[in-house]
Formats: structure tokens, C-alpha cells, sequence
């Protein structure tokens, strides 16, 4: 059974209120942002599925026990289920996004050549049809995963691509693609509310 991620984006007033006055209130729904399902993703910031890939920045921190009252009742019928966490916008700020993988990715990677001549990453598994052409691989079991059996850093050069056996980098793992709009805001937030007074909340079915 596959796991889904639920939750919002709380934020509170910093500047100008008294310690007591400084609750936390919903800003947005996670569901209007983020539709992934991504498990790496999910172990990476949170620790839930995938385990083993990273150390994930918030792990299982559960409910915040200041948590506004929308996270509260909208948490409440999942109450019984595992992967609550939140992380705010400072702590993912000062993440190492270049981090690698502790493990060599199984997925075959993708780099597309920059305008000026460097690699970025495009995806994993991602033209399969043309790297099966490249590698010479023809059991769809080893083409899906490539990485289990070619040693890191082989490379298919093909023009201006590249397919790369590898280790994913924790942005990789979150990459702007799925996350973009959780983070756009997020900082619109902190620049109102500070760094500290913006946190995503959320957990998993």
C-alpha cells in the first residue's frame, strides 16, 4: 500500500506581540501545492518509507505541541497513523542540499549539457527506450535498475545528454519540480513572519 503525504503551512507573528500572542495560524493547505509521491522525498525531509538513502532533516517529531487549531482537527481523524513531522523555513534554509545519497541510486540518471557546458540533472529512469539502446540492456528487470548492476560513475554519453550510474543529491531527492511552489511560499511567508515563524507541517497515511 502506497503512503501520501498530508498538511498545511503554518505561521506566526514574531515582531511586535507579546510571547503569548505568538500562535500559530494555517496559512495554506499542503494539498494546493504539493501532489507527489515521491519516497525518497520523504525519507529525505522526514524520514518516512525510504530510510536508508538519507538522514532526514525532521525525523517523526511528531504533531508540534503548539500546533494551530486548523493542523489540529485537520490531523485529528489521522491521529492513529505514523510520519507526523514538521521542519520550518530556517532549519530548511540551512540544509545541505548538495549532500549525497549514502547509497548509489538504482535508477539510471539523466544529465542534460548547460549552455555552458556543465551537466544538470534531468530525472531517473527517464528515456528508457534510448539508454537500453546505449547500455546494450535488454531485461526490462536490470533496465529499471541499472544502478544495482553497473559499478558508480559508469556514464553512456549521448550528445548533448548523459545517462550516469550514481548518487542522488538531497535536492535531487526534493527537486524544485515537485517542491517549488511548497517553497515559493514558504519564503514569501518568512519575509513577513521571519524564518522561524514559517514551518510546514504534515503527515503520511
Amino acid at each position: 500500500m502506497g503512503s501520501d503525504m498530508y498538511g498545511l503551512i503554518e505561521c506566526r507573528w514574531d515582531r511586535w506581540l507579546d510571547e503569548e500572542d505568538r500562535r500559530w495560524t494555517a496559512a495554506i493547505s499542503l494539498s494546493h501545492l504539493y501532489n507527489g509521491r515521491s519516497y525518497v522525498g520523504f525519507g529525505a525531509l522526514f524520514g518516512v518509507r525510504d530510510t536508508t538513502s538519507f538522514r532526514p532533516l525532521a525525523d517523526h517529531r511528531g504533531l508540534p505541541p503548539d500546533a494551530s487549531q486548523e493542523a489540529r482537527a485537520d490531523f485529528e481523524p489521522w491521529s492513529d497513523l505514523h510520519g507526523a513531522s514538521w521542519i520550518t523555513w530556517a532549519e530548511l534554509l540551512t540544509a545541505d542540499w548538495e549532500e549525497a545519497a549514502n547509497e548509489v541510486d538504482a535508477c539510471v540518471h539523466e544529465y542534460r549539457r548547460r549552455s555552458d557546458g556543465s551537466w544538470e540533472m534531468h530525472g531517473q529512469n527517464t528515456d528508457l527506450t534510448r539508454f537500453a539502446e546505449l547500455a546494450g540492456i535488454n531485461d526490462p528487470h536490470a533496465l529499471y535498475r541499472a544502478g544495482s548492476i553497473h559499478p558508480e560513475g559508469t556514464e553512456w554519453p549521448d550528445g548533448d545528454r548523459l545517462f550516469r550510474i550514481g548518487r542522488l543529491r538531497r535536492k535531487d531527492a526534493v527537486p524544485d519540480s515537485d517542491w517549488g511552489a511548497v517553497w515559493s511560499v514558504m519564503r514569501t511567508l518568512a519575509g513577513l513572519h521571519g524564518d522561524e515563524g514559517v514551518r510546514l507541517v504534515v503527515w503520511f497515511d
